[in-house]
């Protein structure tokens, strides 16, 4: 059975994460300062995770965010997955997260013959060739690689990169033709990488970020989401309540503010989340976003999360591209809806392919 339209948790996260209620943020810097963090493994679909969350933006006002005012990075964060961050929290973010991910891929590391030598010449051949050249795609930086023995096939490439990246070398930098390319940190965004806070703080500073986006939320969520040790997020827990920074209420908490006034009901709030979004992932269970019946239409298998038609942060279908927008209801929509999904499909048609 679908879960209530005025479900008051679902509601209040949608609404946290700029999904709801009507509310956008007014360019890529506020979406992604409002939110925290923008789930980008995929390019597009992180551009698309801005767009749905912003006021009228295009692709090029997010680009011009990435790149000319860089007041936004794609890197290596949360879980050690793909993340867009505001610039000024990417120093204390790495250093926080990253040595557990670095912990965690000691086995594959192992498996790769990637030695702390290797990989330590690496990052010393790596940083060279940024700093001789400047911003370099993948392929060029594995083409490097192979003058300390590592073969352009395989995993070790990407391993290599993405362990510069998570000991604070490079990030990601510009797109060149639309490839994605990497940069140093310090000549990227040297004013904001070295600054921030360190051990409780920085956990305690990361679970009120989570919370101000994500809430009403759990520490289990918390811990999903960052890819912190449960114990930790549950000292930061602790922290904020001793604090009187959070309210809990059982297993959930939320930031101890005045809630903002709902305001005038309006027309169904309709956005199409791109794949992988993190309004699907910042949870550990899915169960207040998506109906258990339509779970696998989601989440096929594979790792694969297919993109959304979100309606008042409730999923009520899925969709695609291809040589047009095909959307995919779980069940016939109402009209006023079908009406708020085509408007949907025509600004993201837009935004994929601007006139001109």
């Amino acid at each position: 059975m679908p879960r209530r339209a005025d479900d008051p948790v679902r509601t209040a996260r949608a609404r946290a994460q700029l999904l709801a209620g009507d509310r956008r943020g007014d360019g890529a810097a506020d979406v992604v300062r409002q939110v925290f963090a923008i789930q980008a493994q995929d390019t597009t679909a992180a551009d698309l995770g801005i767009r749905a969350r912003g006021q009228d933006l295009t692709a090029q006002a997010i680009r011009t965010a990435y790149e000319q005012d860089r007041s936004i990075v794609r890197n290596w964060f949360m879980r050690g997955t793909l993340h867009t961050i505001p610039a000024e929290d990417v120093g204390w973010v790495t250093r926080l997260l990253a040595p557990r991910v670095l912990g965690a891929t000691r086995h594959r590391y192992r498996e790769l013959g990637l030695t702390d030598d290797l990989r330590r010449r690496a990052d010393e051949l790596i940083g060279q060739a940024l700093g001789t050249h400047g911003p370099l795609t993948r392929a060029e930086l594995t083409e490097r690689l192979a003058v300390i023995g590592i073969a352009p096939t395989g995993q070790a490439p990407f391993h290599l990169i993405r362990h510069a990246a998570l000991t604070g070398l490079l990030c990601h930098g510009p797109l060149r033709a639309g490839e994605p390319t990497y940069a140093l940190l310090h000549d990227w965004i040297p004013a904001t990488a070295e600054r921030g806070m360190t051990g409780e703080a920085a956990v305690a500073e990361l679970a009120r970020r989570y919370l101000a986006a994500y809430a009403p939320a759990g520490v289990d969520d918390f811990a999903s989401w960052s890819g912190l040790a449960l114990g930790s997020a549950r000292q930061a827990w602790r922290d904020l309540a001793q604090a009187a920074t959070i309210v809990t209420d059982g297993d959930s908490a939320v930031l101890a503010r005045q809630p903002e006034p709902a305001g005038e009901p309006g027309p169904p709030d309709v956005r199409l989340l791109p794949a992988y979004d993190n309004y699907l992932t910042g949870y550990r269970t899915r169960q207040e976003s998506v109906d258990a019946a339509f779970e696998a239409r989601v989440w096929p298998g594979g790792g694969v999360i297919r993109p959304t038609v979100l309606v008042d942060g409730q999923v009520l279908g899925t969709w695609s591209r291809g040589r047009a927008i095909t959307v995919d209801p779980f069940s016939p929509l109402p009209g006023q809806v079908q009406i708020e999904v085509a408007r949907e499909v025509d600004t993201i048609t837009r935004f994929l392919h601007p006139p001109g």
